[in-house]
């Protein structure tokens, strides 16, 4: 058993590959022992979690999930009442007594007479003084709103404020997307409070998409593996990669003496329209993103402001001085936007469109966001040169938020947030890009091979400028020059992790008198090159 951080790269099983390595753990042991060792491993975490508990609520549902749920009662029941701890274990069973327990999978039938046989104490409803409660309600398979008895139990347990360890995944949560289904008692109080009390996930077998993306990260809270001794066959195949690496972000870079500016390469930012246009000007945008590209290791980089009509042009910014401003038409009319890095919409409101056809023709490595990505949603002509890239061998990453995402596919945000993999993918394929599909778990997927789910960022990053950080760090990490989409794709990934792993570790050794909010001016100054 181990922890899962952010320090490895992770494979992740769907259910279908799921399900086949479990098969083939089955056929190759004795009966009964996949789910002996997953109880006696959820046990273990149980008590390594709460050693001083006095009271642990196990609520077992009517299948295998709630077979390894009573194995891990029997088992703590039985360390207690060996170690003469006052440690009481309550199990509530959907599935106790009558004709339903003729129909038990035959692994839990035997893990409940098992549990009787110990003299573990069952009830029908759960303990008020439980310091732990364990989730072997559901396991994976197919979700649905829940009803009664399961549902009262699950909606306890999404609330309470003491710990909670799910076995496999927490009850409700799809494995292969990370929706999470609702029951009769959901409201906006109850969802408000899910995260009250800390969770923790043991997940079994394999690790699952549904985990690290969409609403899994709040439900399964930390992540814990046990493989139960049970190694994928090579013929399985892998759904996505959870990103991880060993060199964090503050890692040094090593350069070589002989470098200079145009070792780094060049990144142009085309964006941020000016107040004049409409009277909500957008310029600090466009000025984020290329701050972003030049503290992630960017030699040059120069921004072009749609400013048109404005009396007083932005000439330079003196937080960076380093950034070189021009206007977009200057750099459209050089050889600069063929070689460089290209971002563009960060801001660009609706005079970002005109500027697209001569960036979507030009530009050999194009990082797309906000409203050029808005801008292509309604344009089929736009569309068309965006695919058409592809067969020109040229780089494209498109990074859309949820709501526009379901803007490219002409579908609905809730329809994205059901299955945040498949569309990431379906963007990718429909438009020959790299779609970093941003969230919780942001999802980078390119046209062919597995996707990869990120591993870190967390709720700081939600405020005013931060994607326009991610956008020039993405800019900032294509600069230098391409030998593939797998080279891309790699590069890509590093510059979404970073950005999340900048989050995760704001205020890390400060007290907490200094603890400061995530600014996104300060999140660009804290880039470093993308390694």
């Amino acid at each position: 058993m181990r922890i899962i951080n952010a320090d490895r790269l992770e494979p992740l099983f769907d259910t279908a590959a799921t399900r086949s390595i479990e098969q083939a753990a089955q056929a190759a042991l004795p009966h009964h022992t996949l789910m002996a060792r997953a109880g006696l491993a959820v046990a273990r975490l149980a008590q390594a979690l709460a050693p001083h508990a006095r009271c642990i609520w196990v609520a077992c549902g009517p299948g295998n999930n709630g077979g390894d749920g009573l194995v891990a009662a029997t088992h703590l029941h039985t360390w207690a009442q060996k170690s003469g701890s006052a440690l009481r274990v309550v199990v509530t069973h959907a599935v106790a007594e009558g004709d339903a327990l003729s129909r038990l999978p035959p692994d839990a039938r035997q893990a409940l007479a098992s549990a009787q046989a110990a003299g573990v104490t069952f009830q029908t409803g759960p303990p008020d003084d439980a310091d732990l409660a364990i989730d072997a309600l559901l396991g994976i398979g197919a979700i649905r709103p829940l009803t009664g008895t399961l549902a009262t139990w699950l909606a306890m347990l999404r609330t309470s404020a003491k710990p909670v360890l799910c076995v496999d995944l927490p009850s409700g949560l799809h494995a292969d997307t990370g929706a999470l289904a609702g029951t009769e008692h959901d409201t906006s109080e109850s969802a408000a409070a899910t995260q009250a009390g800390p969770r923790h996930t043991l997940s079994l077998l394999s690790l699952k998409p549904g985990l690290f993306t969409g609403q899994g990260r709040d439900a399964a809270g930390q992540v814990w593996f046990d493989d139960l001794g049970a190694t994928p066959a090579a013929d399985v195949p892998v759904t996505a990669w959870l990103s991880g690496q060993a060199t964090h972000a503050n890692a040094k870079v090593t350069m070589p003496h002989g470098s200079h500016k145009g070792s780094f390469g060049d990144v142009v930012v085309v964006g941020g329209q000016g107040v004049a246009t409409t009277g909500a000007g957008m310029t600090g945008a466009a000025v984020l993103a290329a701050r972003a590209a030049l503290h992630a290791g960017a030699g040059r980089v120069f921004v072009g402001l749609l400013e048109a009509g404005s009396l007083n042009e932005t000439t330079w910014d003196p937080v960076c001085p380093e950034v070189m401003f021009r206007r977009p038409q200057t750099l459209l009319d050089t050889p600069l936007l063929r070689r460089a890095s290209v971002v563009c919409g960060c801001g660009g409101g609706a005079l970002v469109a005109a500027m697209l056809p001569r960036v979507l023709s030009q530009a050999a490595t194009l990082v797309l966001d906000a409203d050029a990505l808005n801008a292509v949603a309604q344009d089929t002509s736009l569309q068309a040169q965006l695919t058409h890239r592809q067969g020109r061998g040229w780089i494209t990453v498109l990074t859309p938020h949820p709501l526009e995402a379901a803007r490219l596919l002409g579908t609905h945000t809730a329809l994205i947030m059901s299955d945040r993999l498949q569309a990431a993918h379906k963007i990718a394929t429909r438009f020959g890009a790299i779609c970093v599909l941003k969230g919780s778990g942001t999802v980078i997927a390119a046209p062919t091979g597995i996707p990869r789910i990120n591993s870190t960022g967390n709720a700081a990053l939600a405020t005013a400028g931060t994607g326009d950080v991610l956008a020039g760090m993405i800019g900032s990490a294509l600069a230098q020059p391409v030998s593939s989409t797998a080279t891309a794709l790699d590069r890509v990934v590093s510059a979404v992790f970073q950005h999340g792993w900048l989050a995760d570790h704001w205020n890390d050794g400060q007290q907490v008198a200094q603890r400061t909010s995530l600014m996104a001016g300060e999140l660009a100054q804290r880039a470093r090159p993308i390694v």
